[in-house]
């Protein structure tokens, strides 16, 4: 079990009444709980119990946080709460819907006037993710990467070095690893100008790491609320839902996604014109927006910072649906478009045989296929995506092996959006009849090339400058694409948070301070052991102390 986002599985946080509750009962019930896992899973190794104390890893792991439910949509999400208990810090007072982008407004501590806010209770803010980490593994074997390590802080004598610290591993000894568009390059060379490779996540972690763009079935209330449709119909498709779309198939028929998610200020001329969308939504690019970093503190603006709504491009994508095949013939055609470039995953439901291909001439020979179960009639869940260079097809939570590689040249110039990149996802039927519902997009982490002092905000720098719709594209982008590097000697490793808009990592400990010294290896996060508890039972509302969040439960990835 991985901690993954899983969209259709998703439900509403139940609600959080006051209850029987101390101190002393969490620590009995936590101790219970790490005495049995210690002594039942892990007797072959040492293990130590560990908490998230903040949201550098989110949504891998969370520190602390607030569970919410957007009032407008209905989709449930997590907000950062750490700045509550540093010096100066104030309760959460508004947060960001992912889908909607609907800015939430949340009462202050002991409210008793709800009537300007959006919740009628205070939302308690709930401790990190308490996980447990193997002290012993690399005794046994050397780190690797993608691992998520927990490590003491390589400072000074100035800076508290018995801070434990957990980030993913991704520099090795005695390499150099540079980060560019979103990726991560390796070179072993050790020379200046060495030959870097795009290092590729693998599959088990990809599905970990991806983070939310928009999941179909909030549509409904947010096309009630007057904002336009995100997938587009082109051809004979019906839908009476906004979720779930239909075809006889006949001709060609495509659903284009479109992002087209409201501003906060749209939101504000919303509610000032009754109701009423007085200006359009236009498709924006997908950028690496986080709504678990929208929180604002009372007596802030309840903007969220300009920070956290995306200041990058992101181009490697996922999409997810299910297709409920109606006929015994025709196609289907799933696409990912990237700066220009058209990845495809073409399917004949006759034979169950899927194609890859990319667009472009120079692609030609590009052709791997394989057998799959995606064959007659039958309903089917389809993962296919486009990251780290590669394309790779799930289905029904299979990954699917084709009969050549997937991955494609590093250099097909698709490194920049263009006019296409505003229509980034579509799934198609040729002449075949099909429902496709459970619609959703998904993007792979974006690492941000920066480096230096993590108090000098100058090093947060816009690679791609994006206007208010998201939709400015630079004359000069060949000044735009930075890259950072760093060099790693024996015994050397570099660490970088999932959440890389807000972690101090090895890119912001300061020059010369970049890597972890194997010395200060603590061991490897295995396992989620206790996420936040609820204290009601979920959908019957049965008050219940500390009640276990089951769904959160899981390895670590």
């Amino acid at each position: 079990m991985s901690k993954k986002y899983t969209p259709h599985k998703q439900q509403q946080s139940p609600s959080h009444g006051h209850v029987l509750s101390s101190a002393a009962v969490r620590e009995t019930i936590e101790s219970v709980v790490i005495a049995f896992i210690l002594a039942f899973l892990f007797r072959a190794f040492e293990a130590e119990a560990f908490v998230i104390p903040t949201g550098s890893m989110a949504p891998t792991l969370m520190g602390l946080h607030k569970d919410l439910v957007c009032p407008r949509c209905g989709c449930p999400y997590q907000l950062s709460a750490s700045r509550e208990v540093e010096p100066g810090g104030a309760p959460v007072a508004a947060g960001t819907c992912p889908m909607c982008r609907y800015t939430a407004a949340l009462p202050p501590p002991n409210a008793k006037d709800f009537s300007a806010y959006d919740f009628k209770e205070y939302q308690k803010s709930y401790s990190g993710d308490r996980i447990l980490v193997g002290k012993l593994i690399y005794q046994f074997r050397e780190p690797e990467r993608w691992d998520v390590i927990v490590f003491k802080f390589p400072g000074d004598e100035k800076t508290n070095s018995d801070t434990n610290f957990i980030k993913r591993l991704i520099g090795l000894p005695n390499e150099t690893v540079r980060i560019q568009d979103g990726n991560i390059w390796i070179s072993r060379d050790g020379k200046e100008d060495a030959d870097f490779h795009l290092e590729r996540k693998p599959p088990d972690k990809l599905l970990a790491m991806l983070q939310p763009v928009f999941d179909n079935r909030y549509m409904p209330r947010i096309a009630a609320l007057g904002w336009p449709d995100r997938w587009r119909r082109e051809g004979n498709w019906k839908c009476d839902d906004h979720v779930a779309f239909q075809t006889d198939g006949e001709g060609e028929n495509w659903l284009r996604y479109e992002h087209r998610v409201p501003s906060y200020e749209q939101w504000g001329d919303y509610y000032r014109n009754n109701g009423i969308v007085s200006e359009e939504v236009k498709p924006r690019l997908i950028t690496d927006f986080e709504a678990y970093d929208t929180s604002r503190e009372m007596g802030q603006h309840p903007a969220p910072p300009p920070n956290s709504l995306g200041q990058h491009w992101v181009g490697d994508l996922v999409l997810r649906c299910t297709v409920d095949v109606q006929g015994e013939s025709g196609e289907l055609i799933f696409e990912l478009r990237k700066g220009g470039r058209d990845f495809r995953c073409r399917i004949d439901v006759s034979t169950g045989k899927a194609t890859l291909s990319i667009g472009g001439n120079d692609m030609r020979r590009f052709r791997p296929a394989a057998a799959t179960a995606l064959r007659g009639p039958g309903r089917h869940e389809v993962l296919f995506g486009n990251c780290d260079n590669q394309m790779l097809l799930w289905i029904d939570g299979r990954l699917v092996e084709f009969d050549s590689a997937t991955d494609y040249d590093e250099n097909l110039g698709n490194v920049w959006p263009n006019d296409g990149d505003l229509q980034p996802v579509g799934v198609a039927s040729v002449g075949a009849a099909v429902e496709i519902g459970d619609l959703c997009v998904l993007r792979d982490i974006y690492y941000i090339a920066i480096e230096g002092d993590a108090d000098d905000q100058s090093n947060y720098d816009v690679v791609y400058p994006l206007d208010r719709d998201g939709v400015f594209f630079p004359r000069d982008l060949s000044k735009l694409r930075r890259h950072v590097e760093f060099s790693l000697e024996a015994d050397q490793f570099f660490a970088l948070g999932d959440n890389s808009a807000f972690s101090k990592d090895g890119r912001l400990w300061g020059q010369g301070n970049h890597y972890v010294p194997r010395e200060l290896l603590i061991g490897k996060a295995l396992f989620i052991y206790w996420p936040h508890s609820w204290d009601r039972i979920p959908y019957v509302h049965i008050p219940f102390p500390f009640f276990p969040n089951f769904r959160e439960m899981g390895l670590v990835r």
